[in-house]
């Protein structure tokens, strides 16, 4: 026994486990981006939640939600069809939590400009970081009221549902249950990105209710199927229209929808993604026949900002991993955040995040003052495509690199940062590939000149006249003076990234990582690899940002 106790003595050298620890009060960035976008009174809070949420609990919920992912039961024992999905109980937990804290509807009730929506994304961002995956059918009826509310009937009848915070997971009625989640399911074989490729069809039913139609098709992706309905795409009469799908009809049976399989996924394991097949299921139109890219879009849009700031959350994870890693081990006779090459690595790190978190945290209060103002109602449409595809594109580089800083012990599964490696490429996929999102700024200059003068505004005031700032905002303009090549359109929108990124330093962030923002990635003084930046920049001071409770 004693040998055995010499063997299994406690290790010297290996960090401990980063939770228990509070994700809002060591955060270096975020309650000075929350303040500058109106949060006003609500930091008490974000504080009792950033507790919670990095209780070792949570995160072990979130490890066992992935371990044990979700399980398709298509017939019950009797042969009846049932077409459920059964999770494990910590992805129940996960559930409940997030919505009693209205993750999925606080927002909704919120007056433009009190803060009420970047609370939420500031929930959001924290929760995202322990686990993303549940967060989808969080994020689908945060999105789906605007939407919804194109057939004031409907809106009436299922607004109340989900503007609740009680989690109930049974499929039964929908006037019966104490919550209801909503999805949407756009996505067929044939088209991919390409949704009016759809060959669903849509056959109204007239005798059933003036709104009421036949749906028959079938939908490739369709997340968090266990949702109480869904907004789906289908060819009617008149064009490709939106229509709302419950799984459970008004008369307590269930919907002609099918659940074929769950996807076998790269990550976002504990959230299944199913495909379905429809078969004269009963849908009731959303908004007007023929116009359901632009009912559906409203959603989609709200949907991509979600998928934005969670790419960022696992930037912020990762790094903090990292950080709190490299702060708590030594090699070679030295602390890993004192030896220059790491300091290099993980001070560049710190650096994408803080860029990242003031980026989205800009875009989350210009969504939500989007209806009070032309300038902000611009800004807040090329901003949430160009924050889209940069920030999903640097969440990837950012997670591995912070991978790589923990080592060995980061690629084992009983580290979080395996799963935070699978997350990241999907919300680069999810609500809009780069390709489609770089294409969608595109558009945006052509059909409006004036979103680019909002930009270009937007710039120049956080800028305050910095050099560097003004000499590419300068090249910007003289880019957009041609007729911009589609091949050229992601040149332009990283372009447009890196300068919103630096203003945003220059105006809201820390002066030395403004400096090394700007002189590596506008300056070009960077070796495209993060830990090479320039030694003459305060690399010690940004590295201790990134270790949590130093800040």
């Amino acid at each position: 026994m004693s040998h055995y106790n010499k063997l299994t003595s406690v290790n010297t050298n290996q960090p401990s486990a980063l939770e228990p620890y509070n994700l809002f009060t060591t955060d270096p960035v975020l309650k000075n981006a929350l303040y500058l976008e109106g949060i006003g009174d609500k930091i008490e809070d974000l504080e009792i939640f950033g507790a919670k949420v990095g209780s070792v609990e949570t995160y072990e919920w979130g490890h066992q939600s992935n371990r044990h992912s979700p399980k398709l039961v298509t017939h019950d024992r009797f042969g009846k069809r049932v077409d459920e999905v059964h999770y494990h109980p910590s992805y129940h937990s996960l559930m409940k939590l997030s919505i009693e804290s209205g993750l999925h509807c606080s927002h909704y009730g919120c007056v433009p400009g009190d803060g009420g929506y970047v609370a939420r994304m500031a929930r959001m961002f924290m929760m995202a970081q322990v686990e993303v995956g549940h967060g989808c059918s969080i994020s689908m009826t945060g999105a789906v009221l605007p939407a919804l509310r194109e057939q004031p009937s409907l809106a009436a009848i299922w607004e109340p549902r989900i503007r609740t915070n009680s989690y109930d997971y049974r499929l039964i009625n929908p006037a019966e249950k104490s919550g209801c989640l909503l999805g949407m399911g756009l996505t067929e074989r044939q088209g991919g990105s390409d949704v009016r490729a759809s060959s669903s069809t849509a056959v109204p039913a007239p005798q059933e209710g003036e709104y009421c139609y036949h749906l028959t098709g079938h939908k490739w992706f369709t997340s968090a199927p266990m949702c109480d309905a869904f907004l789906m795409l289908a060819n009617s009469p008149r064009g490709l229209s939106c229509f709302l799908v419950p799984r459970v009809l008004s008369d307590g049976t269930q919907n002609s929808i099918a659940l074929m399989r769950l996807k076998d996924k790269l990550g976002n394991r504990s959230n299944a993604s199913s495909e379905i097949e429809y078969n004269n299921a009963k849908g009731w139109i959303v908004g007007e026949e023929g116009r359901g890219v632009p009912t559906i879009i409203k959603m989609v849009n709200a949907t991509r900002i979600d998928c934005t700031i969670w790419a960022v959350a696992l930037m912020r994870q990762a790094v903090a991993q990292a950080g709190w890693h490299v702060a708590n081990r030594s090699a070679f006779g030295r602390t890993l955040i004192d030896q220059p090459l790491m300091e290099n690595v993980v001070a560049d790190l710190e650096v994408e995040v803080e860029a990242a978190s003031h980026m989205i945290f800009r875009l989350a209060g210009l969504y939500e003052r989007s209806n009070l103002g032309e300038q902000e109602a611009s800004l807040a449409r090329i901003g949430s495509a160009v924050a889209k595809y940069w920030l999903s594109k640097r969440s990837i580089s950012v997670v591995s690199e912070a991978l790589e800083c923990v080592g060995g012990n980061g690629y084992v599964e009983e580290s979080i940062l395996p799963r935070l490696y699978r997350e990241a490429p999907l919300n680069s996929i999810w609500e809009g590939a780069g390709n489609i999102i770089a294409l969608d700024v595109l558009r945006a200059i052509k059909r409006s000149p004036n979103t680019m003068e909002s930009f270009f505004v937007e710039v120049s005031e956080l800028g305050g006249g910095h050099p560097e700032i003004n000499k590419h905002l300068d090249g910007l303009k003289e880019l957009l003076s041609e007729q911009i090549k589609e091949a050229n359109a992601r040149r332009l929108v990283e372009l447009m990234a890196k300068l919103w990124s630096s203003a945003l330093l220059v105006n809201r962030g820390e002066q030395i990582v403004a400096e090394a923002y700007i002189s590596s990635r506008l300056g070009n003084d960077w070796g495209n690899q993060f830990g090479s930046l320039s030694a003459n920049l305060a690399l010690a001071d940004i590295a201790q940002r990134a270790v949590p409770g130093r800040a």
